[in-house]
């Protein structure tokens, strides 16, 4: 876009940048939501466009003092003991007890505590059926919904921000800091494109259906190919000239997410499949680096040169990852999760991406498959075949 010029100076004061110009933020998913509500402290104008809004807790993060930060170091070893414990590798782990097993009044208190605790608290460490049961998840996303009519003070601006596309939890939960107040300043517009459709980008700005907007500045916050998108445009060729992405076409198939048959010595981290995805990611990460890394010294040790998930193990896997998504309302719903990206010629069918069993059953997968012999891995002393 050329810039038709700011309409105050850009300075730096106190160490910090403040642009003053009118800028756009183009999405409201995980990155939208952070951009958008920095933007908001810095832009002259800034523009909002919305396609889907989405379910959205505070974070509430706050600045460590050094006696707390050196609590949290004297605490690593329980803290990682308690996130590779956890279902989720993080430091929640869900309530034992239905929604429906205590009183209106109980399940408020417990949602408002949810809501003021740190991180995926009121997602990771709800009640136990909300992943499950829509009229479980349907109460939490109606206790969000006030929420969100409290904190935005026009009405209608509030109702354009409560997802009515799907139910909470079946997305992943944006973390935000003073993000729906962003749309108490003066300075913020929400264009919802459902009511006011985007009608074309110029070197000038944006024209909508209701008008043009002048834009200095716009910020694409669209969205990403998530857990296969690096992989294929890798253009990884196995056997007999068959691309990676050729053989996921109808979707990814994968033995623990770790291995494709057809890709021999080809190992993936944090794969389609694999129990890093629905995850912490950095944390269960390291249970396919440790994995792997075993697999590798047990190969040397025995002299084999070539690992290759056989058919049979992935065929199996697959529906096992495909059959507990089917279970859960995440897995009935248009997301990244299930593979759906519009964006992309061929991603528009629901294909679950994630492994949603849990940390502890893939951990528990995992020492079996070790127990005995690495079953569903063919290894050989043969070299590679091309």
């Amino acid at each position: 876009m050329r810039l038709r010029g700011l309409r105050r100076a850009v300075h730096v004061a106190g160490g910090s940048l403040a642009v003053v110009a009118a800028c756009a933020v183009v999405g409201t998913g995980a990155t939208g939501v952070q951009v958008v509500q920095e933007m908001a402290k810095v832009a002259g104008e800034l523009t909002v466009v919305q396609k889907e809004p989405n379910w959205c807790k505070p974070l509430r993060n706050a600045p460590i003092s050094p006696d707390e930060m050196d609590d949290i170091k004297s605490r690593y070893p329980d803290i990682f003991r308690a996130c590779r414990e956890s279902d989720a590798g993080f430091l929640h782990n869900w309530d034992s007890r239905s929604t429906f097993d205590v009183s209106d009044e109980a399940r408020e208190a417990f949602y408002e505590q949810k809501y003021d605790e740190r991180g995926f608290a009121f997602w990771l460490s709800n009640f136990q059926d909300v992943s499950i049961d829509e009229r479980a998840a349907e109460l939490a996303g109606a206790f969000l919904a006030r929420k969100i009519r409290e904190r935005v003070k026009n009405p209608e601006v509030a109702e354009k921000l409560i997802p009515n596309d799907h139910l909470f939890g079946t997305r992943r939960v944006p973390m935000e800091t003073g993000y729906y107040e962003t749309f108490n300043q003066p300075n913020v517009r929400l264009i919802d494109v459902n009511s006011d459709p985007l009608v074309e980008i110029t070197a000038e700005g944006i024209r909508f259906e209701s008008g043009f907007v002048p834009i200095d500045i716009i910020i694409y916050a669209t969205g990403f190919d998530a857990v296969r998108g690096a992989l294929d445009r890798l253009d990884i060729v196995g056997r007999n000239g068959l691309s990676l992405k050729q053989k996921w076409d109808d979707g990814p198939v994968t033995f623990l997410g770790l291995q494709t048959h057809g890709f021999p010595n080809f190992f993936m981290v944090v794969g389609p499949h694999s129990g890093a995805t629905f995850c912490n990611v950095p944390r269960c990460a390291e249970h396919n680096v440790e994995f792997i890394a075993e697999l590798m010294g047990h190969m040397e040790d025995n002299g084999l040169t070539r690992c290759e998930a056989t058919e049979a193990a992935e065929v199996d896997w697959t529906k096992q990852v495909l059959d507990q998504a089917d279970q859960l309302l995440a897995g009935k719903t248009n997301s990244w999760f299930t593979g759906i990206n519009h964006n992309l010629e061929g991603r528009g069918q629901r294909k679950m991406l994630l492994y949603t069993l849990g940390q502890q059953y893939f951990l528990k997968t995992c020492r079996e498959i070790v127990e005995q012999d690495y079953r569903g891995f063919a290894m050989a002393k043969e070299p590679v075949a091309a």
